[in-house]
């Protein structure tokens, strides 16, 4: 029988790493839908909740849990760290375990808290093939025939990273976008502007593929530590300050770890009127 205390329609949780946000819907014991055309109207910051990305929650037989990320214009996200973390807190926190297993399209992924209290995610190898990014064609990955010098790394998802002096300056909305189509990724991808700013440390602002401008991209940090160590600016160790905060950034021979704060802000329910309009 139904809680007559339990609202009508779909709960969702809406959470945070480093500023970047997601609503995430909890769908292992719920058969809504979850569709494009639902996540665009869920991301719409006026009409909607508001969001990066949309983080589903599926059971999985082979894995504590699946996700599914949507990103705001509805297109999949192959990958999604710190939405990753974010979930992977919560389930943490349910389940009383140390460390989890997550199916997502990037493959298998561990999570785990550390002793301070933040979550970790092995956001798996980088892809440094040119077809797996993917690029258009066979070319130097660390040195993109584009003006900037930019440098391609996937993690799941495409991303092109230019290393420039100063982070600050660079008009992320105007280059990211123009970036985000460039024919050489058939599959669109996310543009990183970073600077070295100390020892092992960088400054990054981030277009996100399907998102715009967002205040930090877990795969995208991951990916410019990648490009940053590969290209002789960094150990493989790094500190990366976002828009929104701070991330650790770990490439040990068994993956990309990546570490940072978390936040569980609010719950709230989709009404059925709103989910009917949008299905």
């Amino acid at each position: 029988m139904k809680d007559s205390a339990q609202p009508a329609g779909l709960p969702f949780m809406k959470m945070h790493g480093a500023g970047n946000d997601f609503v995430v819907i909890d769908a292992r014991r719920t058969d809504a839908p979850v569709t494009a055309r639902l996540a665009r109207a869920l991301a719409d910051r006026n009409r909607g909740v508001g969001f990066d990305q949309l983080a589903v929650i599926r059971a999985a037989a082979d894995a504590d849990v699946a996700l599914q990320f949507l990103n705001a214009d509805g297109s999949e996200a192959g990958a999604c760290g710190n939405a990753t973390r974010c979930v992977s807190d919560f389930l943490l926190r349910e389940t009383g375990q140390d460390s989890l297993r997550l199916r997502t399209a990037r493959g298998m992924l561990q999570a785990l808290r550390r002793a301070d209290g933040l979550v970790s995610v092995n956001m798996g190898a980088p892809v440094l093939d040119w077809a797996a990014v993917p690029v258009a064609r066979e070319i130097d990955l660390l040195h993109l025939p584009v003006p900037g010098d930019p440098a391609a790394v996937g993690m799941g998802n495409p991303h092109c990273i230019f290393f420039v002096p100063d982070a600050e300056a660079v008009d992320v909305a105007a280059r990211g976008a123009a970036m985000e189509r460039d024919p050489l990724f058939p599959e669109a991808t996310n543009v990183e502007f970073a600077s070295v700013t100390g020892p092992d440390r960088l400054r990054m602002r981030v277009w996100e593929r399907g998102a715009g401008i967002t205040l930090a991209c877990g795969s995208g940090t991951c990916a410019t530590a990648v490009a940053a160590h590969l290209r002789g600016l960094t150990g493989r160790h790094v500190t990366v300050d976002v828009d929104g905060g701070t991330l650790d950034i770990d490439w040990r021979d068994d993956g990309v770890w990546m570490s940072g704060p978390t936040a569980h802000v609010f719950d709230g329910w989709l009404t059925p009127d709103f989910l009917a309009r949008h299905r």
